[in-house]
């Protein structure tokens, strides 16, 4: 196996098609652009850009939309070895409304089944994702089958405690092995909590399969809503302390303009006040901030700089029309911050 990845994603990937004209609603918009998206390939590319070696598993449809996700993809430097097409399903079409400062409507075109749902648990490269210093996954996946499966499986290829008896194979067990052999720091496991209702028919069918992951996980990250489905609970504080319990090492809770909240299980617990932007489109400062979070975590920072520095990367894009071909590098993030 070649050298391991920084970061491995899994999860969405689709088109996004955004409107050129901020403040008109879609009916009347004569002009949009066309960029890579879905939120865990976003995460992906957004760590790339800060000097990580990343990677996404997904599907893609067997289609010229399909095409052009791979071309962005390697533009972007991530690399797409793991994203196959699915004969008989398009590639999914993401719209959207541009209302600044803080309404942006999203109309996903995933009929009749994404591409992205459709990974199975006999296609992923176990070893290659026990052996990632950061392996990413989100609430998504877990919407349906075979998808649920194959992010389950991951995640139990992640954890060496999970042990054999529920693996169901040799080739998880080697991985556990493979993973628990020395390497490059701590490595982190991320589930990231996107709630999205529209994938599933009510939150009661989630909470368990929530759960279900995040006892394999070592961060937590999610808005108040994403949290709120994950644990039953709405206080930022009360939400990080039902994640830790929930078994992960570390809880980060996005409070919108009001900062973020990050809890550790060592006690540590930090609140980080936003940075001030004019928001052109907030739909991709979710993904610039998970992104530069994997960076913090893999240079070892403290909790108050990594989540600092999040903070500054989602500001930058908040500021952007575009979600990927947003994404900051270090020098635009040590720009906002006042260190370059």
């Amino acid at each position: 196996m070649s050298e391991p990845y920084d970061l491995i994603t899994m999860g969405r990937i689709g088109v996004d098609i955004y409107p050129l004209q901020a403040g008109v609603p879609l009916a009347r918009v004569e002009t949009f652009g066309k960029f890579l998206g879905g939120s865990a390939t976003n995460v992906a590319v957004a760590a790339a850009r800060l000097g990580r070696r990343t990677a996404v598993i997904t599907r893609t449809g067997a289609d010229p939309f399909g095409d052009y996700l791979h071309q962005a993809l390697r533009e972007f430097g991530v690399d797409d070895r793991w994203v196959g097409p699915v004969p008989g399903l398009p590639t999914p079409v993401t719209f959207c409304e541009i209302f600044p400062p803080d309404d942006f409507p999203l109309y996903f075109y995933r009929q009749p089944k994404a591409p992205d749902l459709e990974i199975r648990p006999e296609e992923l490269d176990l070893a290659a994702i026990a052996a990632a210093r950061i392996f990413w996954m989100t609430g998504t996946g877990l919407c349906e089958e075979p998808s649920r499966a194959a992010t389950l499986r991951a995640l139990r290829a992640r954890d060496p405690a999970a042990g054999p008896a529920d693996h169901g194979d040799a080739a998880e067990d080697t991985a556990v092995t493979a993973a628990g052999a020395g390497g490059e720091g701590v490595r982190h496991t991320v589930f990231d909590l996107d709630w999205r209702p529209m994938f599933w028919r009510d939150p009661d069918q989630a909470r368990p399969y929530y759960a279900q992951a995040l006892r394999h996980a070592t961060v937590a990250v999610g808005n108040l809503d994403e949290c709120e489905i994950a644990t039953g609970v709405r206080d930022p504080l009360a939400c990080a302390r039902a994640l830790l319990d929930a078994g992960v090492r570390l809880a980060v809770v996005k409070r919108g303009p009001e900062g973020v909240l990050a809890a550790h299980r060592d006690g540590t617990t930090v609140e980080v006040p936003p940075v001030p932007v004019e928001v052109v489109n907030g739909l991709g400062a979710g993904d610039a901030f998970g992104g530069a979070l994997c960076h913090g975590l893999l240079a070892g920072w403290e909790l108050e700089r990594t989540v600092r520095y999040a903070n500054a990367a989602g500001a930058i894009v908040a500021g952007r029309l575009a979600c990927s071909s947003a994404m900051p590098n270090g020098a635009e993030v040590a720009e906002v911050l006042g260190d370059g």
